[in-house]
């Protein structure tokens, strides 16, 4: 059985003002009035069961979560004791699945993507399920055919053909380049090797496992006490203790970038985007680059490009701007040009350095 993995422990700082620890992204609504999560977890619901869908996530998010997911079991949240990012994040969730489900397989699925054809993205899912039934030494991944030179993604470079069901193609994964610079990209769009890496890994539990085995043996030991720790009256001390030593790793640098058996699936999903920062949703919810994109009240005078979210009911009136951020909440105002959005995280790392934790 397939058991899709929302990973929800993030905290989303490029995303500011709005975006708090206390309420992280995942739990807000950027592109409608409904938060990410239960986009996310409504868009697995077109093809699985609640029973199913799991989320790993932290003892401070767990309530927010919940009050977005109010039909998801209980038992299916996996909480992390403290944050590791997502390579033993998904390692806890397979070490738990696989003593649910010895034959069970896993995928990877953020929080924060958002996909317009979500019919194709169901079928993908299943399709790659059924790639790893018949490869179950590999993981196989999910790439997004890129629709224009973006360079704020990492880019999986597909080679040879694996196999086929029916028109769907499975290759090979060559390799993966890292953010490229924008003439790097154009030449990316202009072939068919390259595709977007939205990070949806999926495999088997055991296989998983074996490769953080082989690739980060070290933490390795840790997941070992954990696993022989659940269902003991020991298991939350374990967890809080060896899961705390594991090495903080993203997947792609723990097993990703190492493995060799690897195949990929080519997507088309008619719009797909990472919503990292307010420039993405900006872009999404735009019809056109010049468009104004409000949320909340705002009078315009010559001015085209914006996003401005006034969430107090303030009205927001602008005169000659262009091509700008503006967040307006309860304490406090962001404003910055559209592309500078990768900036607010370190409006954050300032917030943190002069210990101003009210606005964190």
């Amino acid at each position: 059985m397939l058991y899709p993995v929302i990973l929800a422990g993030g905290s989303g700082t490029r995303l500011w003002p709005l975006s708090r620890k206390s309420k992280p992204k995942q739990v807000q609504p950027f592109i409608d009035k409904e938060s990410l999560i239960l986009k996310t977890y409504k868009r697995l619901r077109r093809g699985f069961e609640a029973k199913q869908i799991y989320v790993v996530t932290n003892e401070n998010q767990l309530e927010s979560i919940k009050k977005e997911l109010k039909v998801l079991p209980a038992e299916n949240y996996l909480l992390e004791p403290v944050k590791r990012n997502t390579g033993p994040a998904f390692a806890l969730a397979a070490t738990y699945l696989l003593q649910k489900d010895k034959d069970g397989i896993i995928v990877l699925i953020n929080t924060d993507h958002y996909v317009k054809n979500e019919t194709e993205f169901v079928r993908v899912l299943k399709l790659s399920e059924k790639t790893v039934v018949k490869y179950p030494d590999h993981l196989v991944l999910v790439g997004i055919n890129p629709t224009y030179a973006e360079t704020g993604y990492g880019y999986i470079k597909m080679g040879s053909q694996k196999t086929k069901f029916g028109k769907d193609e499975v290759f090979n994964v060559e390799g993966f380049k890292e953010k490229p610079d924008f003439k790097t990209a154009q030449k990316y769009l202009r072939s068919w090797e390259y595709l977007w890496n939205p990070t949806w890994v999926m495999g088997r539990c055991d296989t998983y496992l074996s490769l953080y085995k082989k690739y980060q043996s070290k933490s390795y030991k840790n997941l070992e006490k954990i696993q022989k720790a659940i269902g003991t009256r020991n298991e939350k001390i374990v967890l809080k203790r060896e899961f705390q030593a594991i090495e903080p790793i993203s997947i792609d640098y723990a097993i990703l970038e190492k493995n060799k058996k690897m195949l990929v699936i080519p997507a088309d999903l008619g719009v797909w985007a990472d919503i990292g920062h307010w420039r993405t949703v900006k872009d999404i919810l735009s019809f056109r680059e010049n468009d104004n994109v409000v949320k909340g009240q705002h009078i315009a005078h010559d001015s085209q490009g914006n996003l401005i979210y006034s969430l107090t009911g303030k009205l927001v009136a602008t005169a000659g701007v262009k091509n700008m951020i503006i967040v307006e909440t309860e304490d406090a105002i962001l404003v910055c040009p559209k592309e500078r959005a990768q900036d607010v995280k370190k409006i954050v790392e300032e917030l943190e350095k002069r210990g101003m934790k009210k606005y964190l």
